[in-house]
């Protein structure tokens, strides 16, 4: 059973002491009886523990620095969004096959940020830029929120803030289960909440640190139950053997669980796995033991925008898994979108 997660390290820059969020998390841990350090700041925590790479970077991964988010403009994020809501950055899970490894880098410990009325309000500008356009946010482009949020109840209060606006709607996907505290949260139905979902053999050999699927989708219930827009991510879809029968497993669990009352506004995303060279690097530095499939040979090359392109399935085997997963879904959820297969 998967515990909510809980730093075994935490850092504050001293600026997060200046809102009422540092003050209240560093209080927090404090009577927790964790160690609490000072960084001058959340990007240059150094000196993490362990004694060579592989234990640092687990180190990295129980370590939360509270910070000040300093830069306010927040990125474009395709195709779930129009933009990147930076309330975390970081996440507690070990999935093998993560673009985390690379953004991150040498930073894989997990961030918060504590001046969220000021994110918010940079939020209301670039919605006031797009009116009467709706402008969508996604919260989890660089973390999974929901896994730290029952300890600083960012994502919450950030449900709510959408919860009153006209033109905004907030989205975010997580592997994690711990939902409770969010199921009272005054959403007004204006935030999607997705699952991360997989076949199990993806699961089981890849995602390490996270909710099994069955709590994953225990709390998708509870989600739909509490009015909220239901979303599920199927990622990374990975060819292995018998991946047909274990993909068709998970839709007939899913369809399974979820009531017939709230299976008419679901959504679905759909990603290929997908890796690129740097990527592969720093997966086999982190998990030297992962069957991760990265065979460059075996794979089609992809541009990608920034000039760093990406391996990608060969057309025939693209083709195959889009067929395959979207006969799922109409078969299983009928009256679901699929939002787009990439």
């Amino acid at each position: 059973m998967i515990k909510p997660f809980m730093p075994q390290l935490v850092y504050i820059e001293p600026r997060a002491l200046e809102y009422p969020l540092g003050v209240e998390l560093k209080k927090k841990f404090e009577d927790l009886g964790l160690e609490i350090r000072n960084t001058t700041s959340h990007n240059q925590v150094r000196d993490i523990p362990g004694k060579n790479h592989l234990q640092q970077y687990r180190n990295a991964k129980s370590t939360l620095v509270i910070g000040v988010r300093k830069t306010l403009n927040f990125d474009s994020s395709k195709p779930s969004a129009e933009y990147a809501i930076p309330l975390a950055t970081g996440c507690m899970g070990h999935c093998h096959y993560c673009y985390l490894q690379t953004t991150m880098g040498s930073k894989p410990y997990i961030r918060t940020y504590v001046n969220i009325d000021e994110i918010f309000d940079r939020a209301r500008e670039y919605m006031e830029e797009r009116a009467p356009q709706m402008t969508r946010f996604e919260a989890s482009c660089t973390s999974d929120i929901v896994g730290v949020d029952h300890l600083t109840h960012s994502l919450k209060k950030a449900i709510e803030y959408f919860g009153k606006t006209d033109m905004g709607r907030l989205r975010f996907v997580t592997k994690f289960h711990h939902v409770d505290h969010l199921l009272d949260a005054e959403h007004n139905g204006k935030t999607r909440f997705r699952f991360s979902i997989n076949a199990d053999y993806v699961i089981k050999n890849f995602e390490p640190g996270t909710s099994p699927l069955e709590k994953r989708i225990e709390a998708a219930v509870k989600i739909a139950k509490a009015g909220y827009p239901l979303g599920f991510i199927v990622a990374p879809i990975y060819i292995h053997e018998g991946w047909q029968e274990g993909y068709k497993e998970l839709f007939n669990k899913l369809h399974d669980a979820i009531p017939k009352d709230l299976q008419q506004d679901v959504t679905f995303e759909m990603i290929q796995h997908r890796f690129t060279k740097p990527a592969k690097r720093v997966i086999e530095k982190n998990y030297p033991k992962t069957k991760l499939e990265m065979d460059e040979e075996e794979r089609r090359y992809k541009w990608g925008r920034y000039g760093i392109g990406k391996y990608i399935y060969q057309k025939d085997e693209e083709q195959d898994l889009r067929e395959t997963l979207e006969s799922y879904v109409d078969h299983y959820f009928p009256n679901a979108k699929i939002e787009y297969f990439t």
